[in-house]
């Protein structure tokens, strides 16, 4: 029987496949085969593209739903921060940050069975393709569903394993989920198949090519094997199949594979107050595909918008307080000058009383002082910097270059190119002489602030009756300066700059779009000469006044728990935030899936594991040794704190190692799934607190902690419920009840 797939559900798929690969080249006539299908480039490839449709990216929101931060959304009875903070979900109504993801995951590995299966036989020449491409986009697929089994696992843990495509008459009163060992081993298998696959510049690489952003690669396989391994060796998912032997050496592996393929951690310091420090702007630079500058890596995420989603109210265009930074975390971030944790833990269930570490430096009414520079990048605090530029500066100022345009449309003028100055000679042969300028290439997107048009000229007359005439090419039309502008005779070159700001909106047309340009009139009679270069738009924005974050009692941005633009805990989310950003600059950073310091940590805690030592070097492969220690103290060295010191026991290492994994992934996602893993949920999850700031005459603030107490802690909140329809059908096939405990 021929099998068929619709041509909207891959259109459909492409929706984001487009962005990082090319699009299905297919006319559209309802139903195409899969035989067809795969007897093209357009159509392999295009069926390729939909198997990417399920990839489950970091979600700050997930934050949340773990002891990071609390939903300032919890004011609203029907929000899901306010439905999860009181166990009022079930497994018809269950929603995550990522919905239910259960049916989308099964799709997209539906997608990838078929094409392993397809691809099979296939030969590069029956595609008009080469050899490399084929040979990666079979490794591309092996990666998807690698990685859609590890997103299951983490969720649901034991999943039905379904590795070829299901035939018409399937039996499925003989499906059963299989356990987490089984969909490990299947995780590693892929991994291996996909890393079967040669290398080449074609093929499947450690890195992509320009235009393939997105792409599964080499490295990526790499942090797969890592963190499904470490999963598999953890409390919650082990069953004695994987150890943390076994959790070493594939971890160890994969740090020095990526290692030596050049991933190394971001060191690159900020210049021009650009951020406070190297984490900082880590996460504020977007990824580059070509791995130039950012070498960290492994696989991209989204774009995250924290001044509206998860700013302060004082920010204008803000909207929610979003995910509020609980005082728990604010607790994890060491004194820097001695590597010291502030609070060694609390005096009662509730967090409100801290037991403080008076060896570490720590002073308590002054509690921000002298942190780990990453609590500076990742946390915003009563009395924290907002604006990093200099008094007077300016959070926008970019250029955007024009030309003279040589290509037609003047009119009485005279127009040659002055190659060796970079300049154009403009003589003016009669009446109304104008010439146009080279179009936009890119939205000035100046909807505030000044606009300069800046050019060098030199001139043999004085003009004091030129004009500049902004205009969009359809409709023709727009907008243009009065005939007063004026340029004095001049022999050298000589700055000229105007303000266009008054000339910005009218009723009808905004200016400074792609393929706008400036008409330039240079006078009005003949006989004037001007040579004219270095012409741009300049868009200026002034930074917004260096007030600090008041998150005291009455500050701009005080602490409530009436309005949801106010933080609940006394504490606004930084990490991300480009302290540039705003309504008129939207310039936040991006969440990434994986980067190189979480292979460190997830080496890190496999290798005390198995070894009980934390100094214990291991040989991870490719000639590198390295133990539990050095792997936590590189991430540590990178921001500039103490080295973990030598000598402590493999318990007083594992609070150590587990406190740096919070600090160093905050926000990324990990949390929710490490706290699972370790089964410690029922102490992270149960109370969180804030912090409430009151201001005193004298200007000192007092410091009370704020309790919250959560029913989100319960033991069957350690795994997703599968969706009850999905519950409903199986137990029709099978007669079995495959519910996650606690769900039914």
């Amino acid at each position: 029987m021929k099998t068929y797939i619709q041509i909207l559900f891959i259109l459909l798929a492409l929706g984001f496949a487009t962005s990082c690969n090319e699009a299905l080249e297919l006319e559209y006539d309802g139903r195409t085969s899969l035989d067809e299908l795969f007897k093209t480039r357009n159509g392999v490839r295009g069926y390729l593209n939909s198997c990417y449709g399920a990839r489950i990216m970091p979600d700050i929101n997930r934050a949340t739903l773990t002891d990071e931060s609390q939903s300032s959304d919890m004011l609203f009875q029907g929000s899901h921060a306010a439905l999860w903070y009181v166990d009022a979900f079930n497994a018809s109504n269950y929603s995550n940050v990522d919905g239910q993801p259960w049916g989308s995951i099964y799709q997209a590995i539906r997608r990838c069975n078929i094409f392993l299966n397809r691809i099979e036989g296939v030969t590069a020449n029956e595609l008009a393709s080469l050899e490399e491409e084929l040979s990666s986009w079979r490794a591309q697929a092996h990666t998807l569903r690698a990685l859609y089994y590890l997103q299951l696992m983490k969720r649901y843990g034991s999943v039905p394993l379904i590795t070829e495509p299901y035939e018409i008459n399937h039996d499925f009163s003989k499906d059963l989920r299989a356990p987490v060992s089984a969909v490990v081993k299947q995780i590693l298998d892929d991994c291996d198949a996909a890393m079967s696959e040669p290398v080449s510049t074609l093929g499947f690489s450690w890195t992509v090519r320009t235009g393939e952003n997105f792409i599964m690669n080499r490295a990526v396989v790499q942090a797969i094997r890592s963190q499904a391994i470490l999963y598999a060796a953890s409390p919650l998912y082990a069953d004695g199949t994987y150890t943390w032997q076994d959790a070493a050496e594939i971890t160890g592996n994969a740090l020095s594979n990526l290692l030596v393929n050049d991933y190394k951690l971001w060191t690159e310091e900020p210049e021009n107050n650009s951020a406070q420090n190297l984490y900082e702007l880590y996460f504020i630079t977007p990824h580059d595909e070509q791995r130039a500058r950012d070498k960290e890596t492994i696989y991209p995420g989204n774009r995250v918008n924290i001044w509206g989603n998860h700013g302060m109210p004082s920010t204008p265009g803000q909207t929610t307080a979003g995910a509020c930074p609980t005082q728990e975390l604010v607790d994890c971030y060491e004194m820097q000058a001695t590597g010291m944790l502030p609070i060694s833990g609390y005096s009662d269930q509730q967090h409100l009383q801290p037991i403080i570490n008076t060896a570490s430096g720590y002073d308590p009414n002054n509690p921000y002082e002298g942190r780990d520079p990453r609590f500076y990048a990742t946390i915003y605090f009563n009395g924290a910097v907002r604006d990093l530029g200099p008094s007077g500066g300016l959070a926008r100022d970019d250029h955007y270059p024009l030309s003279i345009s040589l290509a037609g449309g003047s009119h009485n003028i005279d127009a040659t190119e002055l190659e060796e100055e970079g300049a154009f000679r403009l003589e003016t042969t009669g009446g109304d002489p104008n010439i146009p300028t080279t179009p936009l290439t890119q939205d000035i997107n100046a909807t505030t602030g000044s606009i300069l048009l800046k050019f060098k000229y030199k001139s043999n007359n004085n003009i004091t009756n030129a004009q500049f005439f902004f205009a969009a090419p359809n409709p023709a039309g727009g907008e243009s300066t009065p005939e007063n502008v004026v340029l004095n005779k001049a022999t050298e070159w000589t700055d000229f700059e105007l303000d266009l700001t008054p000339y910005r909106n009218n009723s009808w047309w905004k200016w400074g779009k792609p393929g706008h340009y400036l008409r330039f009139d240079v006078g009005a009679d003949a006989g004037n000469i001007v040579e004219i270069k270095d012409i741009e738009i300049n868009v200026r924005v002034e930074s917004v006044p260096a007030d600090p974050c008041e998150s005291f009692v009455g500050g701009v941005d005080g602490i409530s728990n009436t309005n949801r633009r106010a933080t609940f805990t006394g504490y606004y989310l930084r990490k991300y935030n480009n302290w540039k950003s705003g309504r008129d600059n939207d310039a936040d950073g991006e969440i990434r899936m994986f980067r190189l310091a979480e292979m460190y940590l997830n080496f890190a805690e496999a290798a005390y594991q198995a070894t009980g030592n934390p100094e214990t070097a291991i040989n991870i492969g490719n000639g590198i040794t390295m133990s539990a220690r050095d792997a936590v103290n590189a991430i540590r060295r990178r921001v500039g704190m103490p080295d973990i010191p030598a000598g402590l026991s493999k318990d007083e290492f594992e609070k150590r190692y587990r406190n740096e994994r919070r600090v160093e992934l905050a926000y990324e996602g990990h949390r929710y799934f490490d706290v699972r893993r370790w089964k410690i949920m029922e102490q992270s999850e149960r109370y969180v607190t804030g912090m409430r700031i009151t201001k005193n005459d004298d200007g000192s603030f007092n410091y009370e902690r704020i309790g919250f107490e959560r029913e989100s802690y319960k033991e069957k909140m350690y795994f997703y419920p599968i969706p009850q329809s999905e519950i409903d059908k199986m137990f029709t096939h099978t007669g079995m009840d495959w519910q996650n405990p606690g769900w039914n």
